[in-house]
């Protein structure tokens, strides 16, 4: 049975958010009201420009990018200063640009780096691009898959491999919300492809008439977020919903993903039913506009252990939900005082590290924004 929250916390956590970010206190002891933890969050980098996404290589380099272009890394808790790699035909135009960065499971040996990015070519496309590091930065540019529908709002696009090895990629509809629908469109889809950008054959359309062999599962509107839940390997993502001019406002999801199903956008959306479609485990209305997800694996909070957690840039917060297997136990905002949140990750350290998005055009930024925090204990 499907869980859904309409939470008058989300409207009070909103409104204390929408004040300016000056003066946001990075050291200041929190607490987690539900599993009553108390932590501190501390200041990573700051005067970035919208990181969109963070991953570590496993020599503990954290690799983040920029919408503008720019992928950078933190060394030795030191930012470098020249960037790893600048994306010179990125379209960075409302909420495209640079997006998404995953490393290959074995980065150690093949030392393969993916990126998502929009760009310009009679119209706003999105690609998913290999590079192979090196000393001297990325080399060996591959295209994985390109002419991505997007445009300047709905393009998506978090790249993640998942358990089994293949390459994740979430699309928006490009705000033509019918094209989620229509199986010779990669709009509005979770795409799985193998590591090289080929299809794999297990793929639930392959072989079917006038279907993309590329599509995993379709109905989405914009999915930002994505992740495995540990042990049972249910793929989670988060997603916008509709905007005001498609279907009214809020309707944001938190969604389980499986193979093939079909998650009714723009069929349904908000609560609606309909045999044959997805709906919601979560929704949110109003609106929180989740930007991406995660669950935690690390032994920093073991109270937070197989935990989801996911940034919010209209809630300016980001959400704890408690799960049991596909059954919600409970959620929370935990962090709501630091303005648009975009990313979270887990690093190394077991600590919670997420980024802000409050130089997007859409934010109040501070003085140092944006930046890239984490959460510590305090004891």
């Amino acid at each position: 049975m499907k869980t859904y929250f309409f939470i008058a916390l989300l409207i009070a956590l909103c409104v204390a958010c929408s004040q300016p970010p000056a003066g946001r206190g990075a050291g200041e002891v929190e607490t987690s009201a539900q599993s009553n933890i108390r932590f501190k969050i501390e200041k990573v980098a700051g005067e970035l420009e919208v990181p969109w996404s963070i991953v570590w290589a496993p020599d503990g380099r954290m690799i983040f990018t920029e919408r503008p272009g720019r992928v950078r890394v933190m060394e030795n808790s030191t930012l470098r200063p020249k960037p790893l790699f600048v994306v010179s035909d990125v379209e960075s135009a409302g909420e495209s640009g640079l997006m998404s960065v995953a490393l290959h499971p074995q980065f150690s040996s093949n030392r393969f780096l993916y990126l998502s990015y929009a760009y310009a070519q009679g119209g706003v496309w999105v690609r998913v691009v290999r590079f192979r590091e090196t000393a001297e930065g990325l080399v060996d540019r591959t295209v994985i898959i390109e002419n991505l529908p997007a445009a300047r709002f709905h393009a998506g696009c978090r790249i993640r491999f998942g358990p089994d090895g293949k390459l994740y990629i979430t699309t928006g509809d490009a705000g033509r919300r019918e094209l989620a629908q229509r199986m010779d469109s990669l709009a509005g889809k979770t795409l799985r492809l193998n590591d090289d950008g080929t299809v794999p054959q297990d793929n639930p359309f392959v072989g079917q008439q006038n279907a993309r062999p590329e599509i995993w599962s379709l109905g989405h509107r914009n999915a930002q977020g994505m992740d495995w839940q540990p042990d049972s390997n249910l793929m989670f993502q988060t997603e916008h919903g509709p905007s005001g001019f498609d279907g009214g406002q809020g309707g944001d999801e938190v969604n389980i993903v499986e193979k093939g199903k079909n998650y009714g956008w723009p069929t349904i959306h908000h609560t609606q039913t309909r045999p044959g479609l997805e709906s919601p485990l979560l929704e949110y209305t109003p609106a929180c506009a989740p930007a991406s997800g995660m669950f935690y694996r690390g032994s920093a909070f073991p109270k937070f252990k197989g935990n989801f957690f996911f940034g919010c840039l209209r809630g300016e917060m980001l959400i704890r939900v408690a799960l049991d297997g596909r059954r919600v136990l409970g959620q929370e905002g935990i962090v709501n005082n630091y303005g648009r949140i975009r990313d979270v990750a887990e690093g190394p350290d077991g600590y919670l590290y997420f980024s802000t998005s409050n130089r997007d055009g859409r934010g109040k930024p501070a003085e140092d924004d944006d930046r890239i925090l984490r959460i510590v204990p305090s004891q």
